[in-house]
């Protein structure tokens, strides 16, 4: 029943944190996946087929774009650019996630470190 729900909240956040990444450097999709399971220690484990039909989404939409660059004689790599539109959504949904965190934070008792709140109900 946990892994349920934390896959519906994963849903929400692909694109946000896609384009996240995307923003610092543009990348290609499995470094992407990489990068998200070093960065959250092993929490994010997105698979491919999570992670391209939402790139495409991505794309589909304007916010980021996508180009073919060899990395060897016979391989090519896809790497994902931001664009300026995707920055624009990206900053509305950094400071949407902001105050929504902080809302949760506040209903459950949590602090900015973390930590449970001791509630001041009896």
């Amino acid at each position: 029943m946990k892994r349920e729900h934390i896959e519906q909240l994963m849903k929400g956040v692909t694109e946000p944190v896609l384009l996240y990444l995307i923003n610092e450097v543009p990348t290609y999709g499995y470094n992407i996946i990489k990068e998200l399971e070093k960065r959250t220690t092993g929490y994010f484990k997105f698979k491919g087929g999570t992670i391209y039909p939402a790139l495409r989404r991505l794309e589909t939409r304007g916010l980021i774009k996508s180009k073919w660059q060899r990395t060897t004689e016979r391989q090519a790599r896809k790497y994902y650019q931001i664009t300026e539109k995707g920055r624009q959504f990206l900053s509305g949904r950094l400071a949407e996630w902001t105050d929504f965190a902080r809302a949760i934070g506040m209903l459950m008792g949590v602090s900015n470190t973390g930590k449970t709140v001791p509630s001041n109900s009896a």
